[in-house]
């Protein structure tokens, strides 16, 4: 009962993360879902839902008992500030852009595997940003709940990329999987990829300014 008391919300918190990506995606349920508020309205839908479990799981974590695994120190800050900078900017490039290759991507039949933008780096961008954000995390927060949320997300991201790849083939085909997956590695300077960017640094300083009151913790040193 003690333990319940103690990890309950915690463990409420990633139970329901784990029902809310498991459930909504299945097919029956996305294209019933689907069918009644349109491809965007699910992927604006599921995202929110996404958003606010996850602050959730990490509001849980700060209130579970503290259980010192290593030392903070100043210095470990640094790391997520400039983590999370470069993953917002890799979402802004990301978001709403052809992607066949992962989950998330808006007209896949308009993917140009020799104009990629971001995806020609990064095949799975948003599972990339989830990786940095959650090892940037980790390093200076050195107790038991936050290393089972950030280590977990980590492992998350890395396997997920394996996952995706293995359906994607399943469904495209492995000619057609790899016809696509030889993306061209270009970098060009567009005023729309700077609108992007500046997109990316926008949402980066409102998660600044947010950190304290949502989570409940400050981010700056």
């Amino acid at each position: 009962m003690q333990f319940l008391s103690q990890w309950g919300e915690f463990l409420a918190a990633f139970g329901t993360f784990f029902l809310s990506h498991s459930i909504p995606v299945r097919p029956q349920v996305k294209s019933r879902i689907t069918a009644k508020i349109g491809a965007i309205g699910f992927t604006a839908l599921y995202s929110l839902l996404s958003i606010a479990v996850l602050t959730w799981i990490i509001s849980a974590a700060g209130r579970a008992p503290y259980i010192e695994l290593w030392a903070w120190a100043p210095w470990q800050n640094h790391i997520p500030l400039a983590g999370m900078a470069l993953a917002c900017i890799i979402v802004a490039m990301a978001f709403g852009q052809p992607n066949p290759l992962s989950f998330g991507g808006w007209n896949n039949d308009r993917f140009d595997p020799q104009n990629a933008g971001i995806i020609g780096w990064l095949h799975h961008p948003l599972l990339a940003a989830l990786f940095i954000w959650s090892a940037t995390h980790l390093i200076p927060n050195g107790n038991l709940a936050h290393v089972i949320v950030f280590g977990l997300f980590a492992g998350f991201s890395l396997l997920g990329t394996r996952i995706i790849n293995k359906r994607a083939k399943r469904i495209l085909g492995m000619a057609r999987w790899q016809a696509l997956s030889k993306t061209k590695r270009q970098i060009t300077i567009t005023r729309r990829g700077l609108a992007r960017i500046s997109l990316g640094l926008a949402v980066y300083l409102a998660i600044l300014l947010s950190h304290a009151t949502v989570i409940g913790v400050s981010p700056l040193p």
